[in-house]
Formats: C-alpha cells, structure tokens, sequence
C-alpha cells in the first residue's frame, strides 16, 4: 500500500489558535482510493523546521502533502522553500496571473490597484507543475523528487484546499500510482457501550480473515462498527465483505440505528420524510443545537418546521405556554417542564412531533438535588408523550452534544415505536 504523510504548517496550529481540520479532510480522500497516512505532522512558520520535516516524511512515506504558508504576507514562507528545496527559480505563472486579476477585478472588487504582494501568487518554482486553484489566488504545486517520491504543496484555507484535493490532486493520484481498492462497511449503533459490544462480538471478530479488520469507533453514546478491507478491485472486496457485515449485523440489532456511516441528524430525516411526517424542536440547555444538526442537512424543510429556543423560563411560560406553576414547583429541569414544552411546542408550530430539551450544562448552576449534567428530554406525538433523563459528566460543550445525540436517537426510537 502507498503510504503518504501529511504537513501542515503554521504557527496558529501550534498555539490551539486553529484546529487542523485539513489533515483530517485529506486523510479520508486518500484512504477512499488506497492511499494510507502513516504520519501526521504539525510545524510553525519556521524555516528550518519546515525543512527537516521534509527531509524526515520524505523517508516515510513515498507521498507528502503539505498545507499552508502560500499567502502573500512575510510568514507564508513554504513556496520560496520549497523552490530551494528543489533546486528551482521563481517564475511568474501567466495562467495564474490571470486568474489572480481576475478574482481581484471580478470577484473581490477590492477599491483600488491589486496589490504587488497579491500578484506574487503567480510566482511558483519552474520544477513544479501548478494545479489551479479555482477557490482562491494561491496555487497549489506539484513536484517530483529524484527518489520517485511526490509532493504536493496546497493552501491552508478548508475552502481551498478541499477544492484542490478534489479538483487536482485525487485525479492525478489516480494516474500516478497504481493503487488498491479500500473498502469500509460501517454499522451506527446507539445504547450500548464500546466493551458490552466488544463481549458480544469476540468469537465473530476471531472468525474474520486477517486482512478483514473491525474496529470500534464511540462517540458520545453511540458506536460505529467499522469492518474494513482491501484488495485488487473494489467488486471484489465487496462481494468478500458484505457476508461478514451482514453477519456483523445480526449480532448487534437491537442497537442498530443504520448500516450507514451517517450521522443521527441524516438518520432521523430520512425517517420523517420517508413517512410525510414533520418535526420542531424546543430548546433550552442545547440553545439551538439540535436544530442546527437537523437544518444542516439539504431538504430538510420538507420535514423540519422551527424552533423555540426558550432559554428563559419567560419565554417558557409566555411561548410555550408552560404554566408558571409546573416551573414554581418543579423548576425548569424537570420532566413536568419538558412534557409541557414538547405538547405546546408541537401545536404551535404545527408538527407531528416535538422534541424538547432542558437541563444544566455547566459548569455552574447545579445543585446537590439537580447537579450539572441533569438533563431532561421529551418527544411529543399527537397521542403520546415519552421523556428520558441523562446525568452527564462533561464539559459544557460535550454535555450539550451528547444531549443533542440523545435526544435525536430518542426521537428516532419514538417514530419507529409509535408508527
């Protein structure tokens, strides 16, 4: 298999400043056509450390791909780098020259001339070959070591980058080497932890042929199941895969909430749409997070009508129409308080369900009777009405995830049960 190593470079990196999503991208893109990243490397904007971490994955892996410093300012440094590197001179791109005018003249429509530094973007070594970058000015580069190894040096912006990995580079990996066929099978399961799973399927994972790997991949409450091969031909590794999956299946199927790789969000829509029926949600402690997921995903609006993110309890009573005396004596992380939102909810936007949410996400306001992580959930159907408390231990933005997972699977469970 074709190792590659990944660098991305950047002194925001080092300090927490940006969180390096871009490796993450890329390495899904190249395991989908066989390519395996062996190493994941993160430098600042300095010279030298740019340069021996070339030296060092270029004895790693027989691919290297290299994001950030491609900008016109002083700390965009990895261009005239790596024309030394590769014992080049800077010239001027006539192709890219024009596509930076025309982004600064059309697109942007910045007041007054390009700047001298923007029209630098068009500078790239001669040993490279340029691959366009359609998103934005700076290119991406192509070089060939003599030691048959391959580099490729892309922006840091996602935007970017992405358009690049997709547009130019995964097409010329494709021709360039000769690669096998990756194939993954992956079953989503919810309420049951990573080592219950794990007990029930020992003897199934001692059966499996050892090029067939499974792993375990949980997150907040639930877990993937992930069955994995490869081999000369995608058909073929198919046809070898899907038994043992199918076997897989059946020894996890009361937790099983899809044979997809997709999130719960996708799961739950494709349930209401598929049964012409419509969801809105009500939120206090998740502050609108639910809806987020549930908007996130194209087409919703044939099943997602709205929201009321009713954080104060006024909002609550004057909204929602909580009675004053359900929050008086009972607060508003209850299920009493939860029940009333889901109901009025429902009604006043005008869906089949309701899905409420309140609780105490951190890292104050707990007490010793409702401690931080007390959460209350509630579905609302035009003839039942089910709640479900979680106690969590997170953070705050972990226990408002976790809380919007469980709620989504909760209402999903919900549907299917009341059909």
């Amino acid at each position: 298999m074709l190792n590659a190593s990944i660098i991305t470079i950047g002194d925001e990196l080092l300090i927490g400043q940006t969180i390096d999503t871009n490796s993450a991208f890329i390495a899904q893109e190249l395991n989908r056509i066989g390519i395996w990243v062996r190493r994941r490397v993160a430098v600042g904007d300095v010279y030298k450390d740019i340069w021996e971490a070339l030296d060092e994955e270029r004895k790693q892996s027989s691919l290297i791909i290299i994001t950030g410093g491609l900008g016109p300012t002083a700390d965009d440094i990895t261009k005239p780098l790596l024309c030394k590197y590769f014992g080049g001179k800077m010239v001027t791109d006539p192709g890219v020259l024009e596509h930076v005018k025309y982004l600064f003249e059309k697109i942007y429509r910045r007041p007054g001339p390009i700047l001298e530094r923007n029209l630098r973007q068009a500078d790239v070594p001669d040993v490279c070959t340029v691959l366009h970058n359609a998103r934005g000015s700076a290119p991406g580069m192509w070089f060939e070591g003599p030691d048959d190894r391959v580099f490729i040096s892309l922006p840091g912006v996602p935007h970017e980058m992405k358009g690049l990995i997709q547009d130019q580079v995964i097409p010329r990996l494709l021709t360039r080497f000769p690669l096998p066929a990756i194939v993954h099978r992956t079953a989503f399961t919810a309420g049951m932890g990573e080592s219950m799973i794990a007990e029930r399927l020992v003897d199934f994972e001692a059966s499996l042929p050892p090029h067939i790997k499974l792993a375990y991949l949980p997150s907040y409450g639930m877990v993937r199941l992930r069955l994995t091969s490869q081999g000369p031909d995608r058909e073929t590794v198919e046809n070898e895969l899907l038994p043992f999956f199918d076997q897989l299946k059946t020894f996890i199927q009361d937790v099983l909430v899809t044979d997809t790789d997709e999130g719960l969000e996708i799961v739950v829509g494709s349930i209401l749409k598929g049964k012409g029926k419509t969801v809105a949600t009500a939120e206090s402690c998740t502050g609108g997070y639910i809806a987020h997921l549930l908007t996130s995903i194209p087409g919703s609006s044939a099943y997602y009508q709205g929201s009321v993110i009713s954080y104060a309890n006024e909002i609550k009573e004057k909204v929602l129409d909580v009675p004053h005396e359900t929050l008086l004596a009972h607060g508003a992380v209850s299920e009493e308080t939860v029940i009333a939102m889901a109901q009025h909810a429902r009604k006043l936007l005008g869906t089949d369900y309701a899905l409420a949410t309140s609780g105490i996400m951190g890292p104050d306001g707990g007490s010793e009777e409702k401690p931080v992580g007390t959460v209350w959930i509630a579905v609302a159907g035009a003839e039942h009405t089910a709640t479900l408390l979680l106690n969590l231990r997170f953070d705050r933005m972990r226990n408002i995830v976790q809380t919007a997972a469980q709620a989504l699977n909760f209402l999903r469970k919900f549907i299917l049960a009341h059909e």
